[in-house]
């Protein structure tokens, strides 16, 4: 018997196939080459990096920028803050968040109808800055590590998301056979629908870790004190008021060497805050992925 080969690809398919890579291939380099570029800058002699010589490979390298940077006692500082602020949103918001999408997803949960109703709402409609600022300063968490913590603890878009997961993953007939075996719905939920969550336990976590990884704003209305800043809050310390930094440059020989520095500084902290989610990405991409499938698909 004669095999027949089939051709799968035309001389059509080929050309497009060849564009559509050259096109993302173009795409990944618009996207990746900032990046790219404040990395060797930071490690170049900024008057290269000033004459536009810098364009592929560090020139005349240097570690000053970094040395200035790590001798900083700030950074480790906003570090350990950061670290503290993320793991405890992650945390916190993960249990709140997938506790209330459960719940939600339960059809025989009374009014969940108008519950989902109100929390759609507060996404669009919000009390504004000032009140927001005047709710937490009533409470007593203006300076304090809990309001980095607790605001922003419960996203409604992630409940949305995991609500969706449970209803298409957790089938009812699982919970009806839990149910004659004499298990509570809180014995059904952390027995069994929490372990076979996790991929969207991963998922609302990461979110809600990098959320926190790169806030600004929040640290920048609700905190005061320099102990409790986060890392881009004291990065942007750095960045605009550069007070410790010139301390640090006070022994270079003139003007000209201090503005230098400072340009090798500006480079090395967006390099420095970035640095931690670049190292984590690659071995969560498939997690993120599988988080916007998840999203894509509402019943």
């Amino acid at each position: 018997m004669k095999h027949v080969k089939f051709t799968t690809q035309t001389r059509t398919d080929i050309v497009f196939d060849v564009l559509n890579h050259l096109f993302l291939a173009i795409v990944i380099l618009i996207i990746l080459y900032p990046l790219y570029f404040v990395v060797i800058a930071s490690f170049s002699n900024p008057d290269y990096v000033n004459a536009g010589l810098v364009t592929v490979v560090p020139r005349d390298v240097t570690l000053l920028g970094y040395q200035l940077i790590f001798a900083d006692a700030r950074i480790w500082t906003g570090y350990g803050n950061t670290i503290i602020y993320a793991a405890g949103l992650g945390l916190l918001g993960s249990a709140m968040t997938l506790l209330a999408a459960f719940a939600l997803s339960r059809r025989d949960l009374p009014g969940r109808t108008g519950i989902m109703v109100f929390f759609v709402i507060t996404m669009y409609f919000q009390g504004g800055l000032i009140p927001t600022y005047l709710v937490i300063r009533t409470l007593g968490l203006v300076n304090t590590r809990a309001v980095m913590v607790l605001f922003n603890s419960f996203v409604v878009f992630y409940v949305i998301i995991a609500r969706t997961f449970y209803e298409h993953t957790i089938p009812e007939e699982l919970y009806d056979a839990a149910r004659i075996d004499g298990c509570s719905i809180a014995g059904f939920y952390f027995r069994i629908a929490l372990p076979l969550s996790k991929a969207i336990v991963a998922v609302i976590l990461l979110y809600y870790v990098i959320m926190e990884w790169n806030s600004f704003f929040k640290g920048l209305v609700y905190l005061r004190e320099p102990k409790y800043y986060p890392l881009q809050l004291v990065l942007r310390e750095i960045l605009v008021q550069s007070e410790q930094v010139e301390a640090d440059m006070a022994d270079l020989s003139s003007i000209a060497d201090r503005d230098r520095a400072a340009d090798l500084v500006r480079y090395g902290v967006i390099f420095v805050a970035s640095v931690p989610m670049l190292v984590l990405y690659p071995f969560l991409q498939r997690y993120f992925v599988q988080g916007v499938m998840i999203g894509a698909i509402k019943g």
